[in-house]
C-alpha cells in the first residue's frame, strides 16, 4: 500500500450560504477526527468562526482566512502539506482545488489530491465532459447541449424543443438554473447564468419525473456500496434542496430500485471516484425510463442527510478512504460490530423538510423551483411516513402544528398546487380537505399518489378528531398519534388544551416508545446511542440512562439561528462529559455536528418541542435540562417545561421570563436606573401614531413574536407608519406591536458575558461598524472596539454587571447597547448564548461556553482576569449574504436580518482583519471603477473623503445625473449614466452587465421600507452580475479607508493562535 500522507490540508466551505450550509461543518469535523486517528497532521482553512471544526483541538493548524486559490496557495507554500482534501468543503473547496491545479501550485509543492482524482472531479463538474463520460459507460443522461453564449443556448433550445432546462457548470444549489418555455425566456435565463459561470447546459425538460438519489461509497480497491437511497416527494423541476425528501424510497418497485442502484455503482466505478458520491436520477413514473441528472463527487447536503438517516458515518469513512484505507478494513464506528462495507438497512422512515425564510425579503419571488432558496432543513424519524412527515413539519420553527390544523387560508388552491411555494404541502392538505381527489391533486403537483393517499389519511383523521365532540377515545387517540398528531393538534381539533390531552393520553397508556437506529434493521446485534420516538411500536429498545444532563439543540438552521448555536451545544456537551456527566442531546437538524454519533452519550433525533422533551424527561429522568445553548427556540420552551416540573439548569426560569417579557424587563431597567429608548405597545394604528407624535420620528416597529428582526421596520413619517402597519405587520388588540424611538447616528455595542450567581466571570465587548439601524446579525462587528469612548465602554460594563446581578444570571448572556455622545441605552438582554459567542470565544482565546457550562453545572469557577479591550489583535466578523439566490430580493441592509452566515478573521489591526473578512465573504473588486449613488445632498457631502481615497487608488467614477453633477462640481471626473428606468444609453444596468463596473456604492435613503425603483434596480443588478455592493455609509467608509492603507491581494497569512 502507498505511504499515508503525514500532513493534510483540508479546505472548508466558508460562510454559510444558500446551497452550502452547515452540512460541511459536520463533514469537515468528521474528516479532521478521521485524519487524526490516521496519525496525520491537519491544516484547516476556513474563515467560518462559528463552526465546530474551527474549535481548539480539531485541527493542528487553523487558518481563519479566505478559501480562495491565492490565499490557499500561500498557506500551502508555508505549511508544505503532503496531501489535500477537497471533498469536505462543498463547491467552494472543489473550485479552489481545481484552480490550484490549473495554476500549477499543487504540482510545484508536491501536494497530492487525496480521494477522488481531479480528472474525475472535472468529469462531474464540466457538463460537456459529464455527458460524454457517462455515455462511455452506457449510462443515460438527459439530451443536452453545452453552451457558452446566449446564441448557442437559443439554438440548442430550438433543436431540443421547448420547454428546456438550463443548468450551470461549476455551481452549487442550482445557481443559474431554470426552466425556459420559449426562446425569449431561454435567452434571458442564459444571459443571467452566463454572467456568473462560463458554461451552461441546455437539456430536455423532465418536469414531472420522479427525482431519486443514491449515496455511494467506493474505495481504491473498487469495493463499492450504496449506503442510502432517497426519494424526493416533489418531482423533477424542484431542486432537491427545496424538496421534501424521504428515505428509503417509498414508491419504487424492486426492479426500479435495483436498476438505479446498478447504474449508480457503474457510474461511480467508471468515473474512478474514491470516497463518497451523490448521484441524482430522474425516473419516468409512466415507464421506468431514467436519466442521470448530476453526480457530486464530494460530500453534500444529501450526504449529511443520508448519514444521519442511516447512522452510517459517511464523512468519516470517506476521509479514511482518501487516506488509502479500504472498506473491509474499516469498522463502522456507529455500530461497533460491522465493517464499513455492510450496506445499511432501515426499518424506519426518514423525512427531510426544507426551511425557507422568504417572507423576510422585500420584492422576493417566493416560487420554488430549480434554484435553491431554502436556508436550512429538519429531519424526522418514525416507523411510518405519516408520523415522520408531521413531526418534521412541526419542528421547522414556522408555527405549523403538522400537516393539518394550521388555520391557513389560500386564495387559489389550484394555483398553489401547480405553482409551488413553501406553503404547497399545506395547500395539498387543504385541497384534499376541501374535496379534491388524490388523482386531481397528483395531476396538478406531479406528486406520486402513494404520498397523497397518506396525506389524505392524515386529513381524514383530523376530521374524525373534530367530529369527536370532546376528548377522543383510546382507539381514535392511538390512531391519531400513530399518524403523527401532536397533543396540541389533537387539543385544537377537539376543543381541549394540550395539557388535558397529555393527561388523558397517558392515562390511556398511550405513550411513545424509544427506538434505536442501528443501521442494520436489527439483523445484527448493535448497541448505538442514536434514538428516536414513535407510536408505531409495541416496545422500546433501550433502558433509561441514569444521571444524564439533557442539552436542547437549536433545530432548523434559519436566518437568525444557525451553526453558531450548534457550536455552543457541542461545546456544552463536551464540557459536561469532561466533568464526568453523561449527556443527552436532543436535535432534529441533520446538518449539525451535535447530531453526530460521538458528541454525546445519547442522541435523540427528534422533535425539539415541549411535548417531546416531557416524554424524554419522563423516560430518562435527567439531572436537569440545559436550555441556554440552542438559541431562542429552546429558551421559548422554558416556562412550559418549568410548569411541568422540569428542572432548568442555570439561570432561573423567572429571571429568563423577566428578561424576555418586555414589560418586566423595562421595569427592571427603571429600577436599576438604566436608560432605554422610549417604547410602547400599540394595539391600534392610532396608538402607534400618538406615541410617534410624542417622541418624534423615526420610530422602529416590531411585531409580536419576532426572531432576528423578522418584519421589523424603521419608519420615518406618519404616512410610512400607517402604510407599513396596514401592509406588512398588522396590528390589533390580540396582536399588538412594539413601537420604540429610533436613535439616529448611534453606535451599537454587543456585550457577551458568562456569570455565576449574578457575578460576571468573563466578558467580551464588540462594536458594530454600521450605526444602529442594521440588524446585529448583519452588522460588521469589531472586537475589541476601535472607536468607542473609554467612558462609554466603562458604562457598558457597569450596566451589564448591574443587570447580571439583578437577574442572578448563571450561564451565558448577551446584552445589546446603543451609545451616542457617551449616553448608553440598553436595547435588549438575552439570558442565553448569542450568535456572537463563537466569535467572542475565538478572538478572546477563551471558551465562553466551556466556562458557562461549568457554572451551570455548579462547578467551582474563577473569574477570568481578561478583557477584550486588552487584546493585542483585532477580530472582525462579517455577514455572508445569499442575495444571488433570492430572485428579486432587495439587497439593502436594514433592521430585519438577511444574512445566512458569517465569517470572522483576525489581524494585527482593524484594516487587516476587515479586508480579510470582506474577502472571505466574496467581496473582491475586479475592476477599479465605481458606480456611486449616495442619496440627498447632505449625505453626498459626507462622501467627499471617501471619493478622494478611491481616486487616489485609481478608481474611475460613474454616477447618475444628480450625483455626477455634484461630484464634478467637487473636482471628481465622473461619467454620467442613465437611470435603469430612464431608457437610452449609457445606462447603469448595461454597464453592470458589460463588466464595466467593479464596485457599486448605493446607499438607500433612511433605510425606508420601499426604496425608489431605480435605486433598487441598480442594487439588484449588481448582485445578479456578481459586482461587489455596499449599501451602508459607515461600512463603505471603513472599507475604503482600509483599502487605502492595505492591499487586499497581499494580506498576511498567519495561523490562528488561541489564548493571546
Amino acid at each position: 500500500m502507498r505511504d499515508r500522507p503525514g500532513s493534510v490540508i483540508v479546505l472548508g466551505s466558508g460562510g454559510l450560504r444558500i446551497g452550502q450550509a452547515g452540512e460541511f461543518d459536520y463533514s469537515g469535523s468528521q474528516a479532521l477526527k478521521a485524519l487524526r486517528s490516521e496519525g496525520a497532521r491537519t491544516i484547516l482553512v476556513n474563515p467560518n468562526i462559528a463552526t465546530v471544526q474551527t474549535s481548539d483541538g480539531m485541527a493542528d493548524s487553523l487558518y481563519l482566512t479566505p478559501v480562495d486559490a491565492p490565499t490557499v496557495g500561500r498557506i500551502i507554500e508555508r505549511e508544505r502539506p503532503d496531501g489535500i482534501l477537497l471533498g469536505f468543503g462543498g463547491q467552494t473547496a472543489l473550485d479552489v482545488g481545481l484552480e490550484l491545479s490549473e495554476l500549477g501550485v499543487l504540482e510545484r509543492f508536491g501536494v497530492e489530491v487525496l480521494g477522488t482524482p481531479l480528472e474525475a472531479v472535472r468529469d462531474t463538474e464540466d457538463r460537456e465532459r459529464f455527458v460524454r463520460r457517462l455515455a462511455e459507460a452506457g449510462v443515460v443522461t438527459a439530451r443536452s447541449s453545452a453552451c457558452r453564449s446566449v446564441s448557442e443556448a437559443v439554438e440548442a433550445g430550438r433543436a431540443l424543443g421547448f420547454p428546456v432546462m438550463v443548468r450551470s457548470a461549476y455551481s452549487l444549489g442550482g445557481l443559474g438554473s431554470g426552466v425556459a418555455r420559449d426562446e425569449a425566456s431561454l435567452a434571458s435565463l442564459a444571459a443571467s447564468a452566463l454572467l456568473l459561470v462560463r458554461q451552461i447546459l441546455v437539456e430536455e425538460c423532465l418536469g414531472g419525473w420522479k427525482e431519486i438519489e443514491y449515496e455511494v461509497v467506493r474505495d481504491r480497491a473498487d469495493n463499492c456500496i450504496a449506503v442510502c437511497n432517497m426519494e424526493n416527494l416533489d418531482p423533477m423541476g424542484i431542486h432537491t434542496g427545496e424538496s421534501i425528501v424521504v428515505a428509503p424510497s417509498q414508491t419504487l418497485s424492486d426492479r426500479e430500485y435495483h436498476m438505479l442502484r446498478s447504474v449508480a455503482l457503474r457510474t461511480v466505478r467508471h468515473l474512478g471516484i474514491v470516497g463518497e458520491c451523490n448521484i441524482q436520477f430522474a425516473l419516468d413514473p409512466r415507464g421506468g425510463d431514467y436519466r442521470v441528472i448530476e453526480v457530486n463527487a464530494r460530500l453534500s447536503r444529501s450526504s449529511a442527510l443520508a448519514s444521519k438517516a442511516t447512522g452510517y458515518p459517511l464523512a468519516s469513512v470517506a476521509a479514511h478512504l482518501a487516506m488509502g484505507r479500504t472498506l473491509p478494513e474499516l469498522v463502522n464506528r456507529v455500530t461497533g460490530t460491522t465493517k464499513a462495507c455492510f450496506e445499511p438497512a432501515m426499518d424506519y422512515v426518514v423525512v427531510k423538510v426544507p426551511r425557507w425564510d422568504l417572507e423576510r425579503f422585500r420584492r422576493v419571488d417566493d416560487r420554488i423551483g430549480s434554484q435553491m432558496k431554502s436556508v436550512g432543513e429538519v429531519m424526522a424519524i418514525a416507523r411510518g411516513f405519516e408520523e415522520a412527515l408531521q413531526k418534521a413539519l412541526r419542528v421547522l420553527g414556522t408555527g405549523m402544528r403538522g400537516l393539518v390544523g394550521n388555520g391557513l387560508e389560500f386564495a387559489d388552491l389550484r394555483r398553489e398546487l401547480a405553482e409551488p411555494t413553501p406553503r404547497r404541502i399545506f395547500a395539498v392538505a387543504e385541497a384534499l380537505r376541501s374535496g379534491m381527489t388524490v388523482r386531481e391533486a397528483a395531476g396538478l403537483t406531479a406528486i406520486d399518489p402513494w404520498f397523497l393517499e397518506r396525506m389524505a389519511a392524515i386529513v381524514a383523521a383530523g376530521r374524525a378528531l373534530e367530529a369527536s365532540c370532546g376528548m377522543p377515545g383510546p382507539d381514535l387517540m392511538a390512531g391519531a398519534k400513530r399518524l403523527g398528531f401532536s397533543d396540541d393538534q389533537i387539543a385544537r381539533a377537539c376543543g381541549s388544551d394540550e395539557h388535558s390531552v397529555r393527561k388523558a393520553r397517558t392515562a390511556m397508556g398511550i405513550i411513545p416508545f424509544v427506538k434505536q437506529i442501528d443501521t442494520l434493521a436489527a439483523e445484527y446485534p448493535a448497541a448505538t446511542n442514536y434514538l428516536y420516538t414513535t407510536y408505531n411500536a409495541a416496545a422500546g429498545d433501550v433502558e433509561p440512562l441514569a444521571g444524564t444532563v439533557l442539552v436542547l439543540g437549536g433545530g432548523a438552521y434559519r436566518i437568525g439561528s444557525s451553526v453558531e448555536f450548534d457550536w455552543c451545544c457541542v461545546n456544552a456537551a463536551t464540557t459536561a462529559r469532561s466533568l464526568g456527566y453523561l449527556t443527552t442531546m436532543l436535535n432534529c437538524n441533520p446538518e449539525t455536528v451535535s447530531t453526530d454519533f460521538d458528541v454525546c452519550d445519547r442522541l435523540y433525533f427528534d422533535e425539539t418541542s415541549a411535548e417531546r422533551i416531557l416524554d424524554i424527561v419522563e423516560f430518562e429522568n435527567p439531572e436537569g435540562v440545559i436550555v441556554s445553548m440552542g438559541g431562542q427556540e429552546p429558551n421559548n420552551l422554558v416556562q412550559a417545561l418549568h410548569s411541568q416540573g422540569v428542572r432548568i439548569l442555570g439561570t432561573s426560569p423567572d429571571s429568563i421570563d423577566r428578561a424576555e417579557d418586555r414589560n418586566r424587563f423595562s421595569a427592571l431597567l427603571d429600577e436599576l436606573g438604566v436608560d432605554q429608548p422610549e417604547w410602547t405597545k400599540a394595539a391600534s394604528i392610532e396608538d402607534a401614531a400618538a406615541f410617534a407624535s410624542r417622541v418624534g420620528f423615526p420610530v422602529m416597529i416590531r411585531p409580536s413574536y419576532v426572531l432576528s428582526g423578522a418584519a421589523m421596520a424603521v419608519v420615518w413619517d406618519d404616512a410610512g407608519m400607517r402604510e407599513y402597519l396596514t401592509r406588512a405587520a398588522g396590528v390589533a388588540p390580540e396582536a399588538p406591536v412594539v413601537v420604540s424611538r429610533f436613535i439616529e447616528n448611534a453606535r451599537e455595542v454587543e456585550f457577551d458575558g458568562v456569570a455565576r450567581d449574578g457575578s460576571i466571570l468573563l466578558y467580551a465587548m464588540g462594536e458594530h461598524v454600521e450605526n444602529a439601524g442594521v440588524h446585529s446579525g448583519d452588522a460588521t462587528i469589531v472586537m475589541p472596539p476601535q472607536r468607542l469612548y473609554v467612558e462609554t465602554a466603562r458604562q457598558v460594563k457597569a450596566i451589564a454587571s448591574r443587570i447580571a446581578s439583578a437577574l442572578r444570571i448563571t450561564g451565558p448572556f448577551n446584552i445589546q447597547f446603543l451609545a451616542r455622545d457617551n449616553r448608553v441605552r440598553v436595547i435588549e438582554c438575552n439570558l442565553r448564548a448569542s450568535r456572537t459567542f463563537p466569535f467572542s470565544s475565538k478572538v478572546m482565546g477563551r471558551n465562553f461556553i466551556d466556562l458557562a457550562t461549568r457554572a451551570i453545572l455548579g462547578e467551582r469557577v474563577e473569574k477570568v482576569e481578561a478583557s477584550a479591550l486588552d487584546l493585542d489583535r483585532v477580530g472582525v466578523k462579517a455577514a455572508q449574504f445569499s442575495f444571488q439566490r433570492l430572485t428579486g430580493a432587495d439587497p439593502a441592509m436594514g433592521v430585519a436580518m438577511a444574512s445566512t452566515g458569517e465569517v470572522a478573521c483576525i489581524g494585527e489591526d482593524m484594516h487587516e482583519a476587515l479586508l480579510m473578512a470582506m474577502r472571505s465573504v466574496g467581496f473582491v473588486i475586479g475592476r477599479r471603477s465605481a458606480l456611486i449613488s449616495t442619496g440627498p445632498l447632505m449625505e453626498k457631502a459626507q462622501w467627499l473623503p471617501v471619493l478622494d481615497r478611491l481616486r487616489n487608488m485609481g478608481f474611475e467614477f460613474f454616477a447618475t445625473s444628480g450625483t455626477a453633477r455634484f461630484m464634478r462640481a467637487n473636482g471628481f471626473e465622473t461619467g454620467t449614466l442613465r437611470w435603469p428606468l430612464e431608457g437610452g444609453r449609457p445606462n447603469c444596468i448595461d454597464y453592470l452587465k458589460e463588466g464595466r463596473i467593479g464596485l457599486v456604492i448605493n446607499i438607500p435613503k433612511n433605510n425606508e421600507a420601499e426604496e425608489l425603483s431605480n435605486d433598487y434596480l441598480i442594487r439588484r443588478a449588481a448582485v445578479d452580475c456578481g459586482v461587489p455592493l455596499l449599501t451602508n455609509l459607515n461600512l463603505a467608509r471603513r472599507l475604503v479607508e482600509a483599502l487605502s492603507f492595505r492591499d487586499m491581494d497581499d494580506l498576511p497569512v498567519e495561523p490562528y493562535r488561541g489564548v493571546p
